[in-house]
């Protein structure tokens, strides 16, 4: 077995990374983009940044953007991990992706909704799956779940069920990798990403009035809080559920949202949340923790950016645009 890197083989990759921090998005910077008179001054601020200049008119050119800065982010981190393993956590999620695009496409042409970020190239998951009708080129557990996932679209035509088996192997293999990693802290985090999700399949369920055997259906192993337990408890509120986790008080939100309050302000607390856990990694000064922080933080970056640029395409004023934003990692 490899031995582990300790926290201090990570003191060069986290000097370099508090750097790189201050070309993170700061709210400052993101009022820049709401205040700008066009698109055209927001891709200024973007460049600024270090994002490649494009064309803000349509989505292709921010797509396109973005991609280049996510598929340069890892390259770069990459060079100086010392365990490049511990990307795959985040990377596994565009596997994933690009699945379930394909599973969907039924022999359509998909290329452009695939992202090329995952530990697997897209044109070659493409290729392979339409030159075989297989999956049998992925390695285990993706493996399994995408069979499964085509078994269930195709004797049930239900892409919501779909979907669901594949994400069900994602949380499993996120967990399994960030535990083979030795790090508590991506362990604790990947915790609370499948413990956000359950609570958001929890408040949805309890809001549309579905049966329990339905919730049953949507929910993930490996939380915090406990398939068993919530499906249990879940009549007594989910705020007692979420209580003791960082995700308290968008629970109390949740319970709010059930009543018939904004689904959109429980969903942004529940993101937030999520970004509050991850900036734990701010007080630490060196050490794998520094590295997740800063992925995670660019991908809520990512995610900002498109809120950002898709309102104001869609005429939306900056309050509207400014409400539906998440909470800034710096």
């Amino acid at each position: 077995m490899a031995k582990r890197p300790k926290d201090t083989d990570y003191l060069f990759l986290s000097a370099r990374i508090r750097s790189m921090e201050r070309s993170l998005l700061t709210p400052s910077r993101m009022e820049r983009m709401l205040q700008a008179p066009g698109a055209e001054e927001c891709v200024q601020v973007l460049t600024e940044l270090g994002y490649p200049p494009f064309d803000a008119a349509g989505e292709s050119g921010l797509n396109g953007a973005l991609a280049q800065y996510r598929t340069e982010m890892f390259h770069d981190l990459s060079r100086y991990m010392p365990d490049p393993s511990v990307l795959d956590v985040f990377r596994l999620k565009y596997d994933y992706h690009n699945l379930k695009t394909i599973v969907k496409s039924r022999g359509a042409d998909v290329q452009s909704l695939l992202v090329d970020a995952g530990r697997i190239g897209t044109d070659d998951m493409l290729v392979k799956y339409r030159q075989s009708g297989k999956w049998d080129f992925l390695p285990s557990p993706m493996k399994g779940a995408a069979a499964e996932a085509d078994r269930i679209l195709a004797e049930t035509g239900d892409p919501q069920r779909s979907d669901f088996a594949l994400d069900k192997a994602y949380f499993a293999e996120m967990l399994s990798l960030a535990r083979a990693s030795g790090s508590d802290f991506l362990v604790s985090y990947v915790r609370t990403l499948i413990d956000a999700a359950n609570l958001r399949s929890a408040v949805r369920t309890e809001r549309m009035h579905r049966p329990g055997t339905f919730l049953q259906q949507v929910l993930f192993d490996g939380g915090s809080v406990s398939v068993n337990r919530i499906l249990g408890e879940i009549n007594g509120g989910v705020a007692a559920l979420y209580r003791p986790t960082p995700l308290r008080e968008a629970a109390v939100l949740g319970e709010e949202a059930v009543a018939g309050g904004s689904l959109t302000v429980f969903e942004k607390a529940c993101d937030n949340a999520l970004l509050s856990k991850i900036g734990e990694a701010r007080a630490i000064p060196f050490g794998v923790e520094v590295v997740v922080g800063y992925i995670a933080a660019r991908e809520n970056e990512f995610a900002a950016i498109r809120t950002i640029l898709s309102g104001r395409a869609a005429g939306l004023d900056a309050d509207t645009i400014r409400e539906r934003l998440r909470d800034c990692y710096v």
